[in-house]
């Protein structure tokens, strides 16, 4: 039997993407937020930026050059409209791409909207040895994905593994 592992808290950084939202009205980052601070995580940084490929790309960038950010999760910008652009935003800057994370989101909100599960673009991946994960900007979205995939992940004691495990290797060459 396995000895217990103590928990590791990470650096989080939030980046909600919208053209709309506003602190006090971005419920989405802010679920994010009381879920990663309740698991014993801490907040990084918090941004809110509008749909724009190169505003996404310099924060995201930022935050993966900082030491201090273990994980980005952003929210927002992964549907199939012109001005969702989150995806590519950020792919180019992953080194590489977690594609179950999105085919296990995928399979979880078929329970929730179905066959409008289709459109999610929601993508993770490493860049730096920092994760990031790309939700869509709905609470539903953000709390199936933190709640049903991510909270496990970033939490060392989950067995048999987990993505905090790995951390110190990411960098490998």
């Amino acid at each position: 039997m396995a000895s217990p592992r103590e928990f590791v808290p990470l650096s989080i950084a939030i980046l909600t993407v919208s053209d709309t939202r506003i602190l006090d009205t971005d419920s989405s980052g802010t679920l994010l937020v009381e879920r990663l601070e309740k698991a014993g995580h801490r907040l990084g940084d918090r941004q809110i930026n509008r749909d724009d490929i190169y505003r996404i790309r310099a924060t995201v960038s930022a935050w993966i050059a900082d030491p201090g950010i273990d994980a980005i999760i952003t929210t927002g910008g992964t549907g199939v409209t012109g001005r969702d652009s989150t995806p590519e935003a950020i792919e180019p800057l992953l080194d590489k791409v977690i594609d179950g994370f999105g085919e296990v989101f995928r399979m979880l909100s078929w329970n929730d909207i179905g066959t409008s599960t289709l459109s999610s673009r929601a993508l993770s991946g490493v860049a730096n040895g920092t994760y990031v994960f790309c939700l869509p900007g709905s609470g539903n979205a953000c709390a199936t994905a933190w709640d049903k995939l991510i909270s496990a992940q970033l939490d060392y004691r989950t067995r048999p593994c987990n993505l905090v495990e790995l951390m110190p290797r990411l960098r490998e060459k």
